[in-house]
């Protein structure tokens, strides 16, 4: 794994993005640097695609600039992976790879021995070395991503952009997803910037977060201090949702309190049990729950009952009304 390097890669100097007329974002001062995955939230039709499309060159600015730290061509500094998925049956993994080398082949379109390195090590990198000779057609969502995000790596830029690239995948491939952008921020010192709505995901893996604000400008800053100022509940407006805990706020609908013992994370997930049926939490309550483990074994006691999972335990509340 790479040492971070701390420099910049893309600024913007009061840039405002939109179409014709309509000013989606503006005045934006913003900044992308080495080794940082950084997160773009905001409401949907707040205007993240479009920022993306102007950075990369798809949509003018409305005013304002965009400055690369790097020279060249804009396809030797950024490479994009869109949500929209390729349709062609018979392209194979290794020919939409190989796309990620177009920018710098001649009109013989043929690839030399760079690029040819250059496709290895995406395919290296993104660990999809089984799936190099299939067709597009059979593979899955998550491994089409997979895929999309090693054609980026080829292009061998210094700036990743990536518009909702775990839309439509199930947890276990965003989490994929989301890892291995981490770590190829560390392992390749890229600066990647995802927009995206899996908040939970963004507030465990990424440096930065920008969250487009209703009056058109962008917060940034590190996740955890934009939770603990109140700026995800300013834009998001959660409802029922305590952000801080990352917990759904359960109405309690029971009279009894209950004091849950133990500790790591049987504890937590008594206490979720709990809570989701309707349990006022209190240390000072009478009832006691005792969670404890033996021979990698849980089981819960109550007034000398003991149960060995959390079911038994709330039937037992349940049917004794406590």
């Amino acid at each position: 794994m790479n040492e971070r390097i701390f420099k910049s890669l893309l600024t913007t100097k009061n840039l405002s993005v939109g179409y014709g007329s309509h000013i989606l974002l503006s005045d934006l001062n913003l900044e992308l640097q080495c080794g940082e995955l950084v997160c773009f939230m905001g409401p949907n039709g707040i205007g993240k695609s479009s920022l993306i499309k102007t950075l990369m060159g798809l949509l003018e600015p409305l005013s304002g600039e965009i400055h690369f730290q790097d020279d060249g061509t804009l396809e030797s500094k950024v490479s994009v992976v869109l949500t929209d998925r390729i349709y062609h049956p018979q392209l194979k993994v290794n020919e939409l790879i190989a796309l990620g080398r177009y920018p710098y082949l001649d009109w013989r379109l043929k690839l030399l021995a760079k690029d040819e390195e250059k496709i290895e090590e995406a395919v290296n990198l993104t660990r999809i070395q089984h799936l190099y000779d299939k067709r597009i057609a059979e593979l899955s969502d998550g491994q089409m991503q997979m895929v999309m995000i090693a054609r980026a790596l080829a292009q061998d830029t210094n700036i990743l952009l990536l518009d909702e690239p775990t839309a439509h995948l199930d947890l276990n491939n965003r989490v994929e997803i989301m890892n291995l952008l981490k770590w190829l921020t560390r392992e390749t010192n890229r600066a990647i910037l995802m927009a995206t709505h899996e908040l939970d995901l963004a507030l465990q893996t990424a440096d930065k977060v920008w969250i487009a604000t209703s009056n058109k400008t962008i917060k940034t800053g590190m996740p955890e201090d934009l939770v603990l100022d109140g700026s995800f509940d300013e834009v998001f407006q959660f409802k029922g949702y305590d952000l801080k805990t990352g917990k759904i706020q359960h109405q309690a609908f029971r009279k009894l309190e209950v004091a849950v013992m133990g500790d790591g994370y049987p504890l937590l997930w008594t206490r979720n049990a709990l809570e989701r049926n309707g349990y006022t939490l209190s240390e000072s309550a009478e009832l006691k729950v005792y969670v404890e483990q033996s021979d990698g074994k849980l089981k819960w006691i109550v007034n000398k009952e003991i149960f060995f999972n959390l079911e038994s335990l709330l039937s037992f509340l349940f049917k004794e009304k406590l």
